[in-house]
């Protein structure tokens, strides 16, 4: 990539033209993953996508794993096909909205104050753009990436990737030959501290998952009589005790950097321990960074039952439960300690956490790339309390980062925006990401 005098990037003009109308696209095609194949699938962004790699010359490959369900890959061949290659992926699919909830229907692609609103516009479709957007103007100006790039718009991350990159992994491997590291969702976005720092949250770390089905078995009847064995009793009982459970705090390696990194910036030594006061001034991303101190288990749906005047034989509970890298067996442990003999607990899904070094050539690309485009950018690592494909490719020995460059707007809420009502992105933060990545990819 060329640059001007004004050291501003040369080339990428169309691209942050061209961002918006691609994300107000990929909003505008339903692909709501509800977990059991009855939503819409991912087809038709699949197909989108891959008509939009193809105009500009490249060989886009799609990939159905079930009906509807369905995932885009193409290769792009860099400068010298034999470095190590990069995966950037992304996924299509998104979690329902409803729509008397929003400002604007979230399936609209709205742009009203300043943002493209609807779900998917920071979970992820976003980034799918800014990566549409910066591939199709590089392949249009002839700018090759320095080592190779693979391209994967993948189905069903949203119900743990299992028609997506799951299959992709297991069944076609031969896709991500050669590919040594990978970028994804959740990472890059900013923070501002003051006017003279503004930290971007880089994901090298991610919680592990077990979401859970709770049963127990109780002995059935007639609702008008006493009753001490009520499956319904003894597990609202078990569930109340986990809702309200506070699990210790760990301080794994990502966590213990990016509270040094913190207190370097905020100017104060920062207690894990004492973390009320530290969260309060993080405002936005207080969730996040709360939620990677300590293991987690949130109920999440009840079922029991079939008529007001008979007392069931069963009751359920779904939990979704996430562990920090390396406490997975304090985390089962404590569950089972907490729920009680009576409680039979099953994974529904589960899969690892991860957690990498904030280290290497491509953490340097990532922080050259936003000093470029904002001189008091400083990249940091964080831990991202929930999970994104990157676990399937981590099977491969890919090494994942969360790395899609948004400069925020302090006042926006934006960890509540993932899978929140009135989901939306700031259009300058759209274009400031594609010369963020495109800068990057230069530099990788």
């Amino acid at each position: 990539m060329s640059e001007s005098s004004t050291g501003k990037a040369v080339g990428v003009g169309d691209a942050e033209r061209e961002v918006v109308d691609l994300c107000r696209d990929l909003i505008r095609i339903d692909t709501s993953n509800y977990g059991d194949h009855s939503g819409p699938g991912e087809r038709l962004a699949a197909e989108y996508v891959a008509e939009k790699l193809a105009e500009v010359g490249l060989e886009p490959q799609i990939f159905e794993s079930h009906k509807g369900r369905a995932s885009t890959v193409a290769r792009i061949e860099g400068e010298d096909p034999s470095r190590p290659a990069l995966l950037i992926h992304g996924h299509t699919d998104v979690v329902p909205a409803n729509a008397v909830d929003w400002t604007h229907d979230p399936f609209s692609g709205e742009i009203a104050d300043g943002c493209v609103w609807g779900r998917g516009a920071v979970d992820m479709k976003d980034m799918d753009a800014m990566t549409l957007a910066v591939v199709r103007e590089r392949m249009r100006t002839g700018r090759k990436p320095p080592r190779d790039i693979v391209l994967a718009f993948l189905a069903d991350e949203e119900a743990g990737g299992t028609y997506g990159a799951r299959y992709l992994v297991d069944n076609h491997p031969g896709l991500f030959e050669g590919v040594n590291e990978a970028i994804s969702e959740v990472g890059g976005f900013s923070f501002t501290v003051n006017e003279k720092l503004r930290l971007y949250l880089v994901e090298t770390a991610q919680k592990g998952m077990h979401w859970m089905k709770l049963t127990v078995d109780g002995t059935a009847g007639h609702g008008s009589m006493i009753h001490k064995d009520n499956a319904i009793t003894e597990l609202s009982e078990a569930v109340g005790r986990l809702g309200r459970h506070k699990f210790p705090v760990r301080v794994t390696k990502t966590l213990r950097h990016f509270l040094d990194e913190l207190s370097d910036a905020l100017g104060t030594e920062l207690d894990p321990e004492n973390m009320d006061e530290t969260l309060a001034k993080l405002g936005g991303i207080a969730k996040l960074i709360g939620a990677s101190l300590q293991n987690t288990a949130n109920p999440t749906q009840l079922g029991a039952g079939y008529k007001v005047n008979v007392i069931p034989g069963q009751a359920t509970a779904h939990v979704d439960g996430r562990f920090l890298p390396g406490y997975e067996e304090e985390f089962l442990a404590d569950l089972d300690r907490i729920l009680g003999p009576r409680v039979k607990r099953e994974d529904v899904h589960a899969d690892k956490a991860l957690e990498t070094t904030f280290d290497g050539a491509l953490v340097d690309a990532m922080q050259t790339a936003l000093v470029a485009e904002d001189p008091i950018a400083r990249a940091v690592p964080y831990m991202l309390s929930a999970g994104t494909d990157a676990k399937s490719f981590d099977d491969l020995g890919i090494r994942g980062f969360g790395f899609a460059p948004l400069k925020l707007p302090p006042e926006l809420d934006f960890a509540g925006m993932f899978h929140g009502v009135d989901e939306r992105v700031p259009v300058d933060g759209l274009q400031f990401g594609v010369r963020v990545l495109d800068r990057f990819i230069d530099h990788s």
